[in-house]
C-alpha cells in the first residue's frame, strides 16, 4: 500500500496536515503518483489540478472538510464524483450532509492533532506577565480570519465576525478587564469594529505555532461564532491546550464540546449568557486524536480502502 497526498501550496491548515502525515508515515508514502495505489485529494477544490491519466486502477480518496449550500456547485460535485472511490470527512454534521450527495462510502475521521504543538502550560501567570497582560485582564480570544481578502473591508460572514462582536460587546458590559486577543490574517474587518466600540484589543498578526500555543494558554474564553466551518481546528487546539472554549454549532463543535459549550448559530444574548466551557469534557475527547492515535485511524481507513 502506497498513498499519494497530492500537493496544496495555499498556505492553509491541510499544508501543515501533509507534511505531518509524510514526516509520520514515510513507509506508506509516496510523493510520486505513479508508485501509489491509493491517491489521497486533500482538498477538493484541488482535484483537477491531479492528473488524470495518472489515476487508472488507483483508489481515490477524497476529504471533504464542509459543503457551503450557499454556494454549492453541484454540476462540480458530480464531476468529482465520478473519480471518488471513497470520501473522507472530519464531522458528523458533514457526515450527514455529505450522504444526501452521494452513494460513495464516506469514512468520518477528525484531524489529528499534535500534542507537541499545543499543550497546557501552567505558569500562566508568568505567561501573561511576559506578554504584558495583567492577571485581572479577562481575555478572549479569536485566531480565525474575519474579513474578506477582495477588499480587506468587508466581514467574512460565515466566519461569524459580526456575531463574535455582539457577544464580546455584551461581556464588556459587565466585565470593563475584558480584552480581545486576536492573532491570524485579515483582522481588519474586527479591528475596525472594536476601535469603533472603544473596546481594548491586542493584535498578534504574524506568530508561529509557538506563540500561538502561548497566546491560546493566556486566554480566559476563547470564542467561536462561525455560521459555517469545516472544523475549526482552534475547537481541538483549545481543548488539548485546556483553553475555555464556547462555540456556534458548526463543524466539530458537537464531536468534542460538551452541548452546554455549544450555541447556536446567530444566538440571543441570553442563549450565550447560558453557554459555558467545560475543558475537562473537551480534553478526554480530544486525547483521542493525538498524533499518533488519530493518524492511527487513518491508516485503518487507507488498509481498508487498498483491501477493497
Amino acid at each position: 500500500m502506497k498513498i499519494y497526498l497530492n500537493k496544496i501550496n495555499e498556505n492553509w491548515i491541510v499544508d501543515r496536515f501533509r507534511k505531518e502525515w509524510f514526516k509520520n508515515n514515510k513507509n506508506v508514502s509516496t510523493k510520486f503518483i505513479s508508485n501509489a495505489s491509493i491517491v489521497w485529494i486533500i482538498s477538493p477544490w484541488t482535484w483537477k489540478e491531479v492528473n488524470r491519466n495518472k489515476l487508472k486502477d488507483k483508489k481515490i480518496v477524497c476529504s471533504v472538510h464542509h459543503l457551503d449550500f450557499n454556494n454549492f456547485d453541484h454540476d462540480e460535485f458530480y464531476k468529482l464524483d465520478k473519480i471518488v472511490t471513497y470520501y473522507h470527512v472530519i464531522s458528523s454534521r458533514t457526515y450527514e450532509e455529505l450522504s444526501n450527495l452521494t452513494e460513495k462510502k464516506i469514512f468520518l475521521i477528525p484531524w489529528w492533532v499534535n500534542e507537541k504543538t499545543w499543550f497546557e502550560i501552567n505558569d500562566k501567570a508568568q505567561l501573561r506577565k511576559t506578554k504584558g497582560f495583567k492577571e485581572s485582564d479577562f481575555l478572549v480570544g479569536s485566531f480565525q480570519r474575519d474579513t474578506e481578502g477582495k477588499d480587506l473591508i468587508s466581514p467574512k460572514l460565515i466566519k461569524g465576525p459580526d456575531i463574535f462582536l455582539r457577544i464580546v460587546k455584551e461581556k464588556y458590559k459587565n466585565n470593563p478587564n475584558l480584552i480581545v486577543v486576536l492573532s491570524g490574517k485579515r483582522r481588519q474587518y474586527l479591528i475596525k469594529e472594536l476601535k469603533k466600540a472603544s473596546i481594548p484589543y491586542r493584535y498578534f498578526e504574524m506568530v508561529d505555532e509557538k506563540e500561538l500555543n502561548e497566546l491560546y494558554n493566556l486566554l480566559d474564553l476563547y470564542i467561536v461564532a462561525s455560521r459555517i466551518e469545516g472544523g475549526p481546528q482552534s475547537i481541538v487546539e483549545c481543548a488539548i491546550s485546556k483553553t475555555p472554549i464556547i462555540s456556534s454549532d458548526v463543524g466539530i463543535a458537537r464531536d468534542f464540546l460538551h452541548h452546554s459549550s455549544i450555541f447556536k448559530v446567530d444566538p440571543t444574548n441570553q442563549e450565550v449568557e447560558k453557554t459555558i466551557p467545560n475543558i475537562e469534557y473537551a480534553y478526554e475527547k480530544v486525547k483521542k486524536i493525538s498524533t499518533h492515535q488519530g493518524m492511527a485511524k487513518f491508516i485503518k481507513m487507507f488498509k481498508e480502502v487498498n483491501e477493497s
